[in-house]
């Protein structure tokens, strides 16, 4: 496998900037995944990774060595799309089989059976490798794509939404095995999704990029704790983060448009501040500071979402299971104070 290095990577396309100077370090083994809205420049970033794009400045290294100069096929990478691009006519065993029998790599038959073999084994299609793919269920066909990635033992996987057009259900069990397949093959993988769930689950360090900007590259527990704008803040976590506006008075954050305050988290504070509350950080306790009226609630069995009135202000809170509190009642409640997010005018972590 190889460890992967985008240096200063601009690409346009006539009046867009799809890629603006993006610089990142992929290392060897690890899950990465590009998280972002459509237009971020999430597949742009494989494409030009694999070859199939080539960027307008910047350089691509592949262990320590520029690739930037090898045509796609010479790069040893795997792509698996959104779209399975299978062969319908074809078996499942010889859509396996397929890459293996390139003439540039002239793999012989008893090979080709054992890898074919082994591949069907660990995505549990060993079932199938007769079949035809046109008559396979679209998480089935998802497997045989996937498998024909893993069949040719690249150096770098590229996945661009693969599990977008899935059910939920099949979306969470096909997550949990390409993480237990790239964790026993120990492949470096690169995962493109918009979806903040996969990214979170998935990765051992997440990119998230927007309108071709890297805005944030961390673990989940960076992303996730540690956001680094309002809009990184926004894009992970459900139900999403309370985010209000504040005026500093003396020593205090006013929350606008309620009684609500917290303490300034530093003596150079300026004087607007957005300040940024997870749900789960919303705590409803007995002698809590503050005072809310439940306007919604939201059962979804694990938990229950609330949502708190105070002032003009509406906070959403998570509370663990179905919650007793009646609709319209007033509840006490208050914040994890060492879990505050403090944010600047611009939308910046202070």
């Amino acid at each position: 496998m190889s460890d992967i290095r985008l240096e200063n990577i601009t690409k346009r396309y006539k009046d867009t900037t799809a890629l603006n100077d993006i610089s990142i370090q992929i290392k060897d083994r690890e899950f990465f995944v590009l998280l972002g809205p459509t237009g971020a420049g999430k597949t742009t970033t494989l494409r030009v990774i694999a070859g199939l794009e080539k960027q307008d400045a910047g350089q691509v290294y592949f262990d320590g060595a520029s690739i930037d100069d090898f045509q796609p096929a010479d790069r040893d990478v795997a792509f698996v799309f959104q779209q399975y691009s299978l062969y319908p006519t074809l078996s499942v065993y010889d859509n396996l089989a397929f890459p293996l029998r390139s003439p540039l790599r002239k793999t012989p038959e008893n090979v080709i059976k054992q890898r074919v073999t082994s591949v069907a084994e660990i995505l549990r299609i060993s079932h199938l490798l007769e079949r035809k793919t046109a008559r396979l269920s679209g998480g089935e066909m998802q497997r045989v794509s996937i498998g024909r990635a893993i069949v040719r033992e690249p150096r770098v996987f590229l996945m661009d939404e693969p599990l977008s057009n899935l059910d939920a259900k099949l979306r969470e069990s096909l997550r949990v095995e390409l993480k237990h397949i790239q964790k026993t093959q120990g492949s470096t993988s690169i995962f493109v999704t918009h979806d903040q769930i996969e990214a979170l689950t998935m990765a051992d360090r997440i990119a998230v990029l927007h309108e071709g900007s890297l805005l944030q590259l961390g673990t989940p527990f960076d992303i996730y704790d540690r956001p680094a704008t309002t809009y990184v803040a926004t894009l992970v976590g459900t139900p999403r983060i309370n985010l209000l506006n504040t005026q500093r008075v003396n020593g205090s954050l006013k929350i606008e448009n309620s009684p609500l305050e917290v303490a300034t988290p530093a003596a150079n504070t300026p004087d607007e501040v957005l300040l940024g509350v997870r749900p789960e950080d919303v705590r409803l306790d007995a002698d809590g500071t503050f005072v809310g009226k439940v306007v919604l609630t939201e059962p979804l069995g694990v938990e229950t979402i609330l949502h708190l009135k105070s002032g003009d202000q509406i906070l959403l809170s998570v509370v663990a299971g179905t919650s007793a509190v009646q609709l319209n009642s007033e509840v006490r409640f208050d914040f994890a104070r060492e879990r505050l997010h403090f944010f600047g005018a611009d939308g910046t972590r202070l």
